[in-house]
């Protein structure tokens, strides 16, 4: 235990020295969302990637898929390699860096407000983004204090509390910067921690290739005819694996708080390396979650929840929980920089999208301020100040949302992700990429995407799930494209002096 908690004391403690030392670049509006957009690609690369994957990947998703669909759930970590990482970085970070910082946008809902005239579109992507990222957050917070659970025997209540209040004290005081730094020493220890921990659990049962022929002799759950389907390719269920792979890996693509990575990258070179260093840790974090998931029949049935279905957030801590006091605390460690990660982007996000695209949409200041139309150095420093002061505000606002509702969790962690991937990405997914590509875009194809990935997500909820939220993500994003497509071809088109102006930016 002293161990655990030495370990734990330290990284906390470089946690918030990193945001002390970071808090004197945050403290105009471009410094503390963007970092001055000046984040190189090792701090960029690790910020995405430590952002994409969090306790949710870790205990619930690894823990939920590795139990349903065996070593073909490792496919889903591939996926996110290849889909959600590395195609993610070549289709959309050139543009996005080029096109964002033409039109002086700092986040996902300004991008729309701007490239498609309409501040109707800012102001409701805005709601949208903060509505939607809350039950991720929770997700987040359910998972590592599960962890944390495990490991100290602290109450899970307690844990959450305490996650909450350390991740606001270094993004309030360091803003992106903090956290980009912050991701990187993150990113280092789950690389380490991974590939640890896997050696650790399959040594416990004797080996690679001796845990791979226990799951080949697995029975399927009620189809003889599948037995040993566990330990195959394709496993069990290939259709439902291949919607999980589409939520996981082409969802990052319109989401607000990974597209934002691309917003604040220093040039082209280094988006180039920075695709690299990006899959790179994507096929080992996420590869090596879920082929460590997928062994996890080997270590005994979850405990069973009072509406009688599995706990399947129990699977991973189930695996772990016999290894050595030091790998514990090595876990720990490993989910608490995958977390507090993933949080930090995503309070930051949410504050500064409420900020700059609700309070302060309008590039001008409060009445009284403006003098003969024009604002002064003095007023606009003060402005300035004031947003990032709304912003902290926002930040303790946000995580005590999210932070109530992790208390009084609805589901599986695995289903509050694809409630919010569903509805964000199935709302932003299309209009915005399409937005990079194509001038033909009109403002009416965004509003229908918007109502699309919103509406089927919120139905389906309602209605009890009768698709369950990965597969109804999955549909919602796929389907934006269609929508966007086809609504574009039958509406107005936007002026084409404005888009001209915009394309400029890849001339």
């Amino acid at each position: 235990m002293f161990i655990k908690i030495f370990l734990t004391l330290v990284f906390l403690a470089v946690m918030v020295s990193v945001g002390l030392y970071s808090r004197k670049q945050a403290s105009s509006v471009d410094g503390f969302v963007l970092g001055g957009r000046t984040v190189g690609p090792w701090l960029t690369a690790f910020a995405y990637g430590t952002s994409y994957f969090s306790a949710v990947v870790f205990v619930g998703y690894a823990g939920q898929f590795g139990w349903k669909y065996g070593m073909s759930s490792t496919w889903i970590g591939v996926g996110n390699a290849v889909i959600g990482s590395l195609l993610a970085w070549l289709v959309l970070g050139k543009r996005t860096k080029m096109m964002t910082q033409h039109i002086q946008s700092r986040t996902m809902p300004d991008f729309f407000g701007t490239r498609f005239d309409s501040q109707g579109l800012r102001v409701a992507a805005s709601i949208i983004a903060f509505v939607f990222l809350i039950p991720y957050t929770a997700g987040v917070y359910k998972g590592i204090s599960t962890l944390f659970e495990m490991g100290f025997g602290i109450p899970y209540e307690y844990c959450v509390i305490i996650m909450a209040i350390l991740t606001a004290v270094y993004v309030i005081l360091g803003g992106y910067r903090a956290t980009a730094m912050n991701d990187f020493i993150q990113g280092v220890i789950m690389l380490f921690g991974i590939v640890t921990i896997i050696a650790a659990v399959l040594a416990q049962k004797g080996g690679l290739v001796e845990a791979f022929n226990q799951m080949a002799s697995l029975p399927a759950d009620g189809n003889p005819s599948q037995n040993g389907a566990f330990a195959d390719i394709l496993g069990p269920d290939p259709w439902n694996l291949l919607g999980v792979m589409v939520l996981t890996s082409l969802g990052t693509w319109g989401l607000p708080q990974m597209v934002g990575k691309f917003y604040s990258i220093t040039d082209e070179s280094a988006i180039r390396r920075g695709t690299i260093i990006s899959t790179i840790f994507a096929l080992v974090v996420a590869g090596g979650c879920y082929f460590l998931g997928g062994f996890g029949r080997l270590f005994g049935t979850p405990p069973t929840l009072p509406n009688g279905r599995l706990d399947f957030d129990a699977v991973v801590p189930g695996m772990l929980q016999t290894l050595p006091d030091v790998l514990i605390a090595l876990v720990v460690l490993l989910v608490l920089s995958a977390s507090m990660s993933t949080l930090a982007s995503l309070v930051l996000t949410s504050s500064s999208t409420m900020t700059l695209d609700l309070i302060y949409r309008d590039k001008k200041s409060e009445e009284g301020e403006v003098k003969g139309g024009e604002i002064d150095d003095e007023v606009a420093e003060r402005i300035e100040r004031r947003k990032v002061v709304v912003m902290r505000v926002l930040i303790v606002f946000f995580i005590v949302i999210s932070l109530l509702i992790a208390l009084n969790p609805p589901t599986f962690i695995a289903q509050l992700m694809g409630i919010s991937w569903g509805a964000l990405a199935g709302a932003f997914l299309a209009p915005f990429m399409l937005g990079l590509y194509w001038k033909r875009v009109t403002t009416a194809s965004v509003w229908a995407c918007f109502v699309w990935g919103v509406g089927i997500t919120v139905v389906n909820m309602l209605a009890g799930n009768p698709i369950s939220p990965i597969n109804c993500g999955a549909i919602a994003m796929v389907g934006g494209f269609v929508v966007v497509a086809i609504v574009s071809l039958f509406t107005k088109p936007l002026q084409k002096s404005l888009v001209d102006n915009i394309w400029k930016c890849y001339s």
